[in-house]
């Protein structure tokens, strides 16, 4: 990473455009063997130029003229490229000249700048699910520098490890108001992850010409995925409700509970992905709108009768769907009183039947997890191995259990 410019100014007349005898005076600016030209407005006898020296020759009035003349522009040159050093920002030819001569209309490179520029690629790579998380990152930058350096803006030169730092302490130590939760290691991480990722943005598009992140080192907690064991979700299909909106609802759980699919591929899912596979029987064949990865999951029979239930169903045909869904806002809530009334203590949300999938459904039935994870649609078998995991709970859960009968038979 270039931490330094080579600058040079120089001074050339060009003979090729004489006009009345004269020829035109041209500054010549060089940054890192770019070079940039323009004319001065200056003109000069081509027999009263020094090229060896680019400038003017011999005690005339005009020369000496000329001589003080190209001597201030040499000072406001340099002084252009200092600013720009202090701004923090891009040093090209281009850009000296425009700032001499007063066309330079970009904006300094700060960092809503980076944001905004970084937002606006986004939009070309990521998903909008994963974009918003982006947006939020963004709010809470900008609640630090209000806080705590009582600003809106920042210069992305004055980034330094103790900006990171204190960016760090800022989202542990912060207390939302109303229905917000505190953020918890896992989230600052998430948060510092993405702001990273904008702080390499920026030193590739050479921003900034250090790492801020450099020294920071910060890791997600290992946590235990939420699961329904196989009473729960057993508990779960046997529930009848007589609320319409909490059935569709515990149906399309259970659905994604036997399929592995989360809530937006539901969303996504068309009677298209629905084919048939190698043994004849219905698979559903998709991509993961996430990651883009491949998703090929052989249809079971309970998936199967909850599809066949909801085929001609008004909502869903309105959706061109295979379910009719609500908002994954209201999947949530409704999953909550669900969980209540099923006698459920866990924190059921829609995750949780993706999770039961590749737990109870599965890996708890032999399925090996090479095969666990491409019905995931993971891209790593590592990403797999935490469910393999938290199988050990079971484990322990049943050899309890087994514990006791064994006690009271004897």
């Amino acid at each position: 990473m270039r931490t330094t410019n080579t600058f040079g100014i120089q001074f050339i007349i060009r003979p090729d455009k004489l006009k009345d005898g004269k020829a035109p005076v041209y500054a010549r600016i060089t940054v890192n063997s770019q070079i940039v030209h323009f004319a001065l407005k200056l003109w000069i006898d081509p027999l009263c130029w020094d090229s060896r020296r680019g400038n003017a020759k011999g005690k005339s009035e005009s020369a000496k003229s000329i001589i003080n003349a190209l001597a201030e522009v040499s000072q406001a040159l340099n002084n252009c490229y200092h600013q720009l050093q202090i701004k923090g920002r891009l040093i090209t030819p281009d850009a000296i000249k425009d700032a001499y001569l007063g066309t330079d209309n970009e904006m300094p490179n700060s960092l809503s700048r980076l944001v905004e520029y970084h937002n606006e690629q986004a939009k070309h790579n990521l998903e909008a699910s994963t974009i918003k998380h982006y947006f939020v990152t963004q709010r809470y930058l900008i609640r630090f520098l209000e806080k705590k350096h009582r600003k809106k803006d920042v210069l992305l030169n004055e980034i330094n490890y103790k900006f990171i730092a204190d960016f760090d302490t800022f989202l542990r130590a912060y207390e939302p108001v109303g229905h917000q939760k505190p953020i918890h290691n896992n989230g600052v991480v998430k948060h510092m992850v993405r702001f990273k990722k904008m702080i390499n943005l920026a030193i590739r598009l050479e921003w900034i010409n250090h790492d801020p992140f450099k020294n920071y080192r910060n890791k997600i907690q290992k946590v235990e995925k939420d699961f329904l064991n196989q009473h729960e979700l057993t508990a779960i299909e046997e529930k009848v409700f007589s609320i319409e909106r909490l059935q569709i609802v515990k149906d399309i759980f259970v659905f994604c509970c036997y399929t592995g699919l989360s809530y937006v591929d539901l969303l996504n899912l068309k009677a298209d992905h629905i084919v048939r596979g190698i043994d004849g029987e219905l698979w559903i064949k998709t991509h993961r709108q996430k990651t883009n990865i491949p998703v090929n999951t052989p249809i079971l029979p309970k998936a199967m009768e909850l599809m066949e239930k909801y085929l001609n169903h008004h909502r869903s045909a309105k959706l061109d769907g295979i379910f009719p869904v609500f908002t994954n806002q209201k999947v949530n809530s409704y999953l909550k009183e669900i969980a209540d009334l099923c006698g459920i203590k866990k924190n059921l949300s829609f995750h949780v039947a993706r999770h039961t999938f590749a737990t109870t459904v599965t890996l708890s039935n032999g399925v090996p997890i090479e095969t666990v994870s491409k019905m995931l649609g993971h891209t790593k078998i590592a990403t797999t191995q935490i469910y393999a995991r938290v199988l050990e709970k079971k484990i322990s859960d049943d050899m309890n259990d087994l514990r006791k009968r064994l006690v009271s038979q004897s």
